[in-house]
């Protein structure tokens, strides 16, 4: 295989050449502090006069200072900017005629768009061609990882992936620009088309599953595929934990249906969408095969599914998806499936703004993946967070709440949580990404983060709040104290906070899945049971919230349980609302009205609080 060749700043390497991989991957990450005053440089001088960045860069003459200058003036005078600050030069972008000078220098050659689900709304970002040359190299550092760990000897990278894959139809802009998800855009790419990234586009799936507009077909026909070559995969996955559960429930509805394919040699009637029809016919379902229809059916048929992942693809190494943030709630359920001896890892962190966290340990327990910030990808700044336990707001030191103090790639410290800001080649300037990150320790001289949620993803009803990463926590002890030794595990989840009446309260919507009954939910854990879940819930917020509950400001605390399918439900709602299904993460809590009906219209139990809660549980967390 020849090495890969991008562009300047994304150096040559060969994702399949592990010996070389361990030299390349340790340069990167001691070089760290260079590369990200380099590119910095780089990035301002490309795009110093936009008209975005040339009030606070250019001199009086118009002219660029010297490189040390510019960095300075960037730090002094360039604002934090959230969305709202270039949203209406996306609109200019998006409804022609074409700029290169508005956000960056480069033509916009595609916007991307946001699955909407972690803030509530979706955004539109613009980007460049070489931005995908970034992405690949992204995905090659992956694939050399994941080669370096896990495929280190010749036979196992002779496998192929089963990465389960979504695209949807793109939107075009006035100006004539495509818009879609970051991942569909990727997948689109001559990027992804020609090149061979170690192995990763040596998938099971054909590309007309792939990019088929319906998302059933391209699901059956993608696992259809996957299962006719079950004894060449290496891995297992998709894009998120939510997914591959998702991919792993309509597998335990259509298995048969499947099998029957296998058999006979012939495609389901179901399959409609041509293209894929005769692909599938002409280059996977090559004549009747009983032998491996059986094969098939057995392991499906035999009940529970513990372990179905690694019976179905026994030469498989890993399941790779992400599992991470709101995602770790599906780490029980994965585990279930993969039979304990498949590890869950959980391979890289991306957002639409910019994807650039590899996971360089990924063998390291998933729910303790921590991501290194390739520093040739984008410049990275860091805005300490601090304890919101008060009810005061954190300010600065010359007492202004809304001045953000940075900190650069390196100089983040090792316990500490930071919300991330990113500046890249695309037009992004000091932009507030939302994702909160903790410093697990280094790789080299490069950080590994810890991703523990959104920054606007939070509930509150009085003066108390609830961090994405306090939920999830909490959740997770509730499990593992009450449902776990019963054999449930959670599904699916998300909350609201429930002002509708007053006092209000805060309300979680569960899925819940019984492993000693074969994964489906045919039963509902008693009341003594969900109201201990629902205190412990609570004894894990912090001491305001405790503060508010004892002086009746809010009131305990509910659990919804749904029927089975719920939050599939969840999901097509977004996505019939423009949500990217590839990208979709189930959102930690929801705002829509809409949404919360799609969940309460298959409410099938509730339970409530029965104690006052006094955050005995958060204080065992933060003395650990």
């Amino acid at each position: 295989m020849q090495a890969m060749a991008p562009p300047p700043w994304l150096p040559e390497f060969d994702p399949t050449d592990t010996v070389a991989g361990h030299g390349f991957v340790d340069r990167l990450t001691t070089d760290a502090a260079v590369l990200q005053r380099e590119l910095l440089t780089e990035i301002l001088k490309r795009n110093a006069h936009t008209e975005y960045l040339r009030p606070f860069l250019l001199r009086p003459d118009g002219g660029l200072p010297p490189d040390g200058d510019l960095r300075e003036a960037f730090k002094k005078l360039v604002p934090v900017s959230c969305y709202d600050d270039i949203k209406p030069y996306v609109h200019r972008i998006a409804s022609g005629p074409p700029s290169t000078n508005l956000l960056c220098s480069e033509p916009i050659t595609h916007l991307l768009r946001s699955s909407g689900t972690s803030g509530g709304k979706q955004k539109i970002f613009p980007s460049t061609a070489e931005e995908l040359d970034r992405k690949l190299f992204f995905y090659g550092v992956q694939a050399l990882v994941r080669n370096m760990h896990l495929h280190a000897d010749q036979e196992s990278k002779r496998g192929m992936g089963m990465r389960l894959t979504l695209t949807f139809p793109v939107e075009h802009t006035p100006s004539g620009l495509h818009v879609q998800a970051a991942t569909t855009a990727y997948y689109c790419s001559s990027q992804f088309r020609d090149q061979e990234v170690g192995g990763f586009d040596r998938c099971t799936s054909p590309m007309e599953a792939i990019l088929c507009p319906d998302a059933e077909q391209s699901m059956y026909c993608q696992l259809l595929c996957g299962l006719v070559h079950r004894d060449s995969v290496d891995h297992v996955g998709t894009s998120f934990a939510n997914s591959l559960v998702r991919a792993i429930k309509f597998l335990e509805h259509n298995w048969e249906e499947m099998c029957s394919d296998i058999r006979t040699g012939s495609l389901s009637g179901r399959i409609t969408h041509a293209p894929l029809r005769d692909a599938v016919i002409q280059r996977y379902l090559r004549g009747p095969d009983p032998a491996l229809a059986d094969e098939v059916a057995s392991e499906c048929a035999a009940k529970p599914w513990d372990g179905i992942v690694a019976r179905l693809w026994p030469r498989a190494r890993c399941a790779l998806t992400i599992v991470t943030g709101s995602m770790a709630q599906y780490i029980p359920i994965l585990r279930s499936y993969c039979g304990g001896r498949l590890p869950i890892v959980s391979p890289c962190y991306a957002s639409t703004e910019c994807a650039a966290g590899v996971n360089l340990r990924p063998l390291d327990p998933p729910g303790r993946a921590s991501y290194a910030l390739l520093p040739n990808i984008a410049y990275f700044e860091f805005a300490e967070i601090q304890p919101h336990d008060e009810e005061t707001p954190t300010v600065d030191d010359d007492g202004d709440p809304g001045e953000m103090k940075l900190v650069d790639l390196v100089d983040v410290e090792i316990g500490r949580s930071y919300e991330l800001v990113v500046t890249t080649f695309a037009g992004l300037y000091r932009y507030r990404v939302g994702d909160l990150l903790t410093v697990t320790g280094f790789y080299n001289a490069t950080p590994l983060f810890l991703f523990s949620g959104r920054h606007d993803v939070i509930l509150s009803i009085d003066h108390e709040k609830i961090s994405e990463e306090e939920l999830l926590r909490a959740i997770s002890k509730a499990i593992e104290l009450h449902l776990g030794p019963l054999g449930y595990m959670l599904s699916g989840s998300t909350a609201i906070a429930d002002i509708s009446k007053l006092p209000g309260h805060y309300v979680l919507f569960w899925e819940l899945t019984n492993a000693r009954s074969n994964h489906m939910v045919g039963d509902i854990p008693n009341q003594t049971v969900m109201e201990n879940c629902c205190s412990t819930i609570e004894e894990c917020f912090d001491q305001m919230y405790c503060k508010i509950r004892q002086r009746a400001n809010i009131t305990a605390l509910e659990i919804r349980v749904l029927e089975q399918g719920a939050f599939d439900a969840l999901m097509d709602f977004f996505v019939s609302r423009g949500a990217s299904a590839g990208q979709y993460k189930t959102p930690t809590a929801i705002r829509s009205k809409e949404a919360m009906m799609v969940l309460e219209e298959r409410v099938v139990a509730r339970f409530f609080s029965k104690e006052i809660p006094h955050g005995s549980l958060y204080d065992d967390y933060v003395k650990k």
